[in-house]
């Protein structure tokens, strides 16, 4: 068995070419350009790069970008007057709070300051009840990513077991509420796997779905894995033969149906659907609703909506 390789580049640029039809014929009915702020404090080398490609995203689909820059050692005070300016700006639309930040300044009171309507990460405590309860404002990226690569696919989801590995903010946890929800992307049996769980192989060999998130170069390996697993690999480790998943892909690769592969796998639909997000919250602050499905090219309506099929 050799796995066909899940090409998330191609998918999401499909994908952001939808979207730049959409923002334009929305843009001209209302004229408005969806608009994301970035904040990226310090000189994080990998933060930079990934803040870049996030800007030329933008522009492909026809959204506008601004960079607010801040030194290294910007005290908290000066980064939540910052936030508060972003959220007070109409013209603003989404705001993201690159991540990681320095030591000195708490990453969770930060993204307690972004407006929940701006939060087009899904990070704010507000947004992650939404999404708990089953009705998601904004589905976080990466999640929402991986659930559109699956659907692109025709993999269901729907009454097979998925191992996560990984409990982070950002995939682990969102990932695992958006599978245990009744509907589109979800009716999954979960199990999530950390650092502390024993014998790890013993539940990675019980997984029909298995999505590696815990920035580990080459820890899953083909002995880990029943045949025909579908494998989700989202790490993205620099090492030095360059960029590496979680997954040992040579490996994997004559075991599994299908993996993605590091990169050009989950890391651009990241990306995709940030620019979705901030469409979406484009149209709940000048709208005051969002006409848009959670997942670009589905018929699924906004969360919000009593039909959403988020719901429980």
């Amino acid at each position: 068995m050799t796995a066909t390789v899940l090409d998330g580049k191609k998918l999401a640029a499909q994908l952001r070419s939808q979207l730049a039809e959409q923002v334009a014929a929305w843009s001209s009915q209302h004229r408005v350009v969806p608009t994301l702020a970035a904040v990226l404090v310090g000189e994080d080398p990998a933060s930079r790069v990934y803040v870049g490609k996030k800007q030329r995203a933008c522009r492909k689909a026809g959204l506008e970008s601004r960079l607010v820059e801040l030194p290294q050692h910007t005290p908290q005070e000066r980064l939540l007057e910052v936030i508060a300016e972003l959220n007070a700006d109409r013209a603003v639309h989404g705001i993201l709070v690159q991540l990681p930040l320095p030591e000195h300044i708490d990453t969770q009171v930060v993204l307690r300051h972004v407006d929940p309507q701006k939060d087009v990460d899904g990070f704010h405590p507000e947004n992650v009840g939404l999404l708990v309860q089953g009705t998601p404002r904004f589905v976080p990226c990466t999640p929402a990513g991986i659930l559109r690569l699956l659907h692109h696919y025709k993999i269901p989801t729907a009454g097979r077991h998925v191992v996560v590995l990984g409990r982070s903010q950002i995939v682990g946890k969102p990932l695992a509420n958006l599978l245990l929800q009744r509907g589109a992307g979800g009716d999954a049996t979960v199990t999530v796997c950390h650092s502390r769980t024993p014998d790890l192989a013993r539940f990675t060999r019980q997984a029909e779905i298995l999505v590696a998130a815990v920035g580990r170069p080459g820890m899953v390996g083909a002995e880990m894995l029943r045949p025909g697993v579908v494998v989700v690999d989202v790490g993205i480790n620099r090492t030095e033969q360059g960029l590496v998943g979680d997954v040992d892909f040579a490996s994997v690769k004559q075991v599994a149906s299908y993996l993605t592969p590091v990169p050009g796998g989950v890391g651009p639909l990241t990306v995709a659907m940030l620019l979705w997000n901030t469409f979406q919250a484009a149209q709940l602050q000048v709208e005051g609703k969002i006409t848009a499905g959670p997942l670009p090219g589905e018929d699924a309506p906004c969360p919000e909506n009593a039909d959403s099929p988020w719901a429980s």
